[in-house]
């Protein structure tokens, strides 16, 4: 059995270049925020056109004008995500299908894995995780970026302590790529020949 490991982290930490380095030691990588990118330019546009009518442009989601459709609006967000979810479970699915028949191991890059409850699948967790004030100065650093929007976005995530917290294993990435490779090299070692869970997938 193929076992899932579920990678997740606040923004800032470098949870995508963790993503990267299971990759680059051949472990296959879900990355949910791209099977959403993939699906608002294709199954979804015309779903989500017709509810939120304006949203999609030339068949693909305006992603802004999505965002302004359900801002502060609850109820039309839940609208949103009983679209959206349940093809992005279909995507992982997929995927899980797929590897299962050759990987010993598979990451799930989620961003918000245990804010949605998407531990439930995995058979281990791992957070991504550096000190305040390097994500602080990192998210900081990109074009565009504010104080107001950092806020903004750190309000919606669980607090990395509470991740740490919840998490089977930590890769701190403020030591740079060396480090934070040789930790995800001492996790894939750790996990070595253990099976997992029997997933409905």
């Amino acid at each position: 059995m193929t076992f899932v490991l579920g990678l997740t982290g606040s923004i800032g930490m470098g949870k995508s270049a963790t993503a990267d380095l299971f990759r680059k030691l051949g472990v296959p990588v879900h990355d949910a925020d791209a099977a959403v990118h993939g699906l608002y330019r294709g199954r979804a546009a015309p779903l989500i056109g017709q509810a939120f009518p304006g949203t999609v442009v030339e068949g693909v989601v305006d992603r802004a004008k999505l965002g302004a459709a359900v801002l502060n609006d609850p109820q039309r967000l839940k609208e949103l995500e009983a679209i959206v979810h349940p093809l992005v479970r279909e995507e992982k699915g997929s995927f899980l299908r797929k590897v299962s028949a050759f990987a010993p191991i598979a990451v799930l890059d989620i961003p918000l894995l245990f804010e949605t409850g998407g531990e439930a699948g995995c058979d281990a967790t791992l957070v991504v995780t550096a000190p305040a004030a390097v994500q602080r100065a990192r998210v900081l650093a990109r074009p565009g970026m504010t104080e107001e929007k950092f806020s903004v976005i750190l309000a919606k995530q669980m607090p990395d302590s509470d991740k740490r917290a919840r998490a089977h294993f930590l890769v701190d990435t403020s030591r740079g790529f060396e480090s934070a490779e040789a930790q995800v090299r001492s996790i894939l070692a750790c996990l070595a020949g253990r099976p997992g869970r029997r997933h409905a997938f």
